[in-house]
């Protein structure tokens, strides 16, 4: 049951910064901000949305399948999908390019800010969801914006039920423009953030969308999820972590438990616990990818927290 997962593939320079973002901000001086933050910290990972989420359902014995641009330096993650047993055959080499790149700063609040080159990513929409054959379910996640595009409209025309997840691309479309992925889309996925921007967007209250698409599913943090569903909402409770170490990639990871609960006929209230288990999994670890739970790891953590076995 293959998911096809269309979205970047970046390399990810992480810092550290031991304070907090807000006591170098003036409320007042905003307009002409001019900061620097000491990071001690620093390394580079494996990441981009594509490749997150991809880690992560593997992690799950899903079937992922990246459709994704990389740039002429990407020869290392082509090797660490090899080792991971990903199938590479729809990841697109741009020569020209370099793979894009997302320079994050998260501080001591696991706040963060993010600079990103998009680089490769630009000519996703070179990619045709046609290319990737029989699937059973997509996901349309941040990449560059003409793929984005494309790519939700393919997945409509072929008949390929989608999940559409703007992420911090989202501010690349007006309010017409994500009306019409709502319109295409099977599901949506958003952070509460997200969310947010979304509504005020398109004028649609959250409601309102999900009359639209078979399921609205608004991640919050600490605070769990809610899905709207069926006229009903679910609400997910967070699974504690072991420790709160890296924010990075927490979304990637719960979109993963989304891709292997909907293709694997699991019920909204289970799907949603398992990708809420996902996240806590994630982020007691530095970068997107540096978790590795055997499946039964993953299994027992979510019998404990829930009580029944997936």
């Amino acid at each position: 049951m293959t998911s096809l997962i269309c979205g970047s593939i970046a390399f990810d320079t992480i810092m550290l910064f031991q304070g907090r973002f807000s006591e170098a901000l003036l409320a007042d001086q905003l307009h002409k901000i001019n900061v620097a933050f000491l990071v001690p910290e620093i390394r580079r990972e494996f990441g981009g949305c594509a490749g997150n989420i991809a880690y992560n359902l593997k992690l799950l014995d899903g079937d992922p399948l990246i459709m994704a641009t990389i740039g002429m330096d990407g020869a290392p993650y082509f090797e660490r999908l090899d080792r991971l047993g990903i199938s590479r055959r729809c990841i697109r080499t741009m020569d020209d390019s370099y793979t894009a790149q997302a320079f994050i700063t998260t501080d001591a609040g696991n706040n963060q800010i993010t600079a990103f080159h998009p680089g490769a990513m630009t000519y996703s929409h070179e990619n045709k969801i046609a290319d990737a054959g029989p699937v059973k379910l997509a996901i349309v996640a941040p990449d560059g914006r003409d793929g984005m595009l494309q790519h939700a409209e393919d997945c409509a025309r072929l008949k390929v039920p989608f999940i559409f997840d703007p992420g911090q691309g989202l501010p690349m479309f007006n309010g017409t423009e994500l009306e019409h992925f709502i319109e295409l889309a099977t599901y949506v996925a958003v952070n509460d953030y997200e969310a947010e921007l979304l509504t005020q967007r398109t004028g649609l209250s959250l409601a309102q969308i999900a009359q639209r698409v078979s399921a609205l599913i608004v991640t919050r943090g600490e605070q769990g999820a809610d899905i709207f569903t069926g006229g009903k909402t679910l609400q997910i409770p967070c699974v504690p972590a072991d420790r709160v170490v890296d924010p990075t990639g927490c979304g990637d990871a719960f979109r993963a438990g989304l891709l292997h609960g909907l293709t694997t006929g699991m019920d909204w209230e289970t799907t949603g616990r398992l990708s809420s288990l996902m996240g806590s999994i994630k982020i007691a670890h530095q970068g997107a990818q540096n978790h590795a739970p055997a499946r039964a790891e993953i299994e027992d953590r979510f019998q404990k927290a829930f009580g029944y076995r997936l």
